[in-house]
């Protein structure tokens, strides 16, 4: 009985580790490399006031791959993806352009992703968005990786 009781507890243990890789394919996708991020937006600087509300979003175009996309869902959550289309090697035409929530790749592919998951809208077995780790504290949002 000893021996199945240490079992699951080193069992328990070790499920718990593991990568915070929310969907499980940003470290497997064959085209990105994903960038080093540490970034702090002070929600009290007017470039960084559109976070203050929900539903809006800001683009950081000098940061992360092709660019950073921050969205506020609701004042507690928050996403951060990059504006690489993520079925793609990065090059000139992966930037992708936003219409409301939907971020589009140019390249004539139809891919478009949902800011808000980071999803393809119409094949779930594509790679999604590059993902960052996103919190706030206090008037600072934090974008890590």
């Amino acid at each position: 009985m000893a021996k199945v009781s240490a079992f699951l507890i080193v069992l328990f243990l070790f499920s718990g580790c593991g990568t915070d890789d929310t969907n499980g394919l940003n470290s497997n996708n064959p085209y990105l490399t994903t960038p080093l991020m540490n970034l702090s937006l002070n929600l009290n600087l007017p470039q960084y006031n559109a976070l203050n509300y929900p539903g809006n979003y800001l683009v950081l175009p000098s940061q992360g791959i092709k660019g950073l996309v921050v969205y506020n869902v609701n004042n507690s959550l928050y996403t951060a993806f990059d504006l690489t289309d993520p079925n793609h090697i990065p090059s000139s035409c992966s930037m992708m352009n936003l219409e409301g929530v939907i971020a589009q790749c140019p390249c004539n592919d139809n891919n478009s992703y949902d800011i808000v998951t980071g999803q393809h809208q119409n094949n779930p077995q594509t790679y999604p968005m590059l993902a960052y780790r996103i919190s706030r504290s206090g008037d600072n949002i934090n974008v890590t990786n």
